[in-house]
């Protein structure tokens, strides 16, 4: 990727606008775990890159890809990654966190927190993992500083970090102190809640849709409209419900059986 003539070719016929490339992170510890370059290569390929597209005539964008909680990574590689990404006006949305899986070196790192890449002692490198659900929030969350869903916990992680200087509503901070939006909706959600019936017990209050009743009056009785079932019956309920219907006599026996209850009738 350092070949000015492969980028050029590249660049000029074989870009359709958008090239994602994966820098993966910023930090020398993180990257030495991945067996990648540092963060100039990034640097020298999109200059070129960026450089190439002008010849070409065409408007064309790189699309980084960085990743949390990598084994290796600590909270202060994750904060210089966020400044990195600030200060390069890069403002992510899809953003992923490192899961270990079967048959990858990273996830021997993940579970033994030793590097393989190395000779393996008791007394060698100890790799930093990021394993608490608590931990790889925070690390997502530097890659996300620019969504306010993550300015409380990464305020949390600032200041136990030591770096409250980076909070604050200036160009030179990392995340805002305070934001209207954060206060007023939390404003609204109590006083919304504080008003909906405060201090009285659920069977207590109101029913919905009915006034309250006036100081020593008393409510009407609410109107009870019955409503149909549109419940149809099953076919097997219709067959035992339905009426059998009764096979007339013949008329010979019918005449009969008129003259005897005739007969029983006369000598009644």
């Amino acid at each position: 990727m350092r070949s000015p003539e492969y980028v050029k070719e590249l660049v000029t016929h074989h870009v359709g606008g958008l090239l994602k490339i994966a820098p993966e992170h910023t930090e020398e510890g993180t990257l030495s775990k991945m067996m990648k370059p540092g963060i100039g290569a990034y640097d020298e390929f999109k200059e070129m890159f960026d450089r190439f597209s002008v010849e070409a005539g065409k408007k064309q964008y790189l699309i980084p890809y960085f990743i949390a909680a990598h084994p290796g990574t600590t909270d202060q590689d994750m904060l210089n990654l966020a400044l990195w990404l600030k200060k390069n006006d890069f403002k992510l949305d899809q953003v992923q966190t490192f899961m270990p899986t079967p048959m990858a070196m990273a996830t021997t790192m993940y579970h033994t927190r030793k590097n393989p890449l190395h000779k393996v002692t008791a007394d060698s490198e100890v790799v930093e993992t990021a394993r608490s659900g608590k931990i790889r929030r925070t690390h997502k969350a530097f890659l996300r500083y620019q969504d306010p869903a993550n300015w409380p916990i990464l305020r949390e992680a600032l200041v136990n970090m030591g770096r409250s200087d980076l909070i604050g509503n200036g160009d030179k901070h990392l995340i805002p102190a305070w934001t209207s939006s954060e206060s007023g909706g939390l404003a609204a959600g109590e006083r919304s809640r504080q008003t909906s019936g405060a201090g009285t017990p659920d069977k207590f209050k109101a029913p919905v849709g009915k006034s309250r009743v006036a100081l020593g009056g008393t409510a009407a009785a609410p109107k009870v409209t019955a409503v149909e079932s549109k419940v149809r019956p099953s076919i097997l309920s219709t067959i035992k419900t339905r009426a059998k219907p009764v096979a007339a006599p013949p008329a010979g026996k019918r005449g009969a059986g008129a003259v005897a209850s005739a007969g029983r009738g006369g000598r009644k």
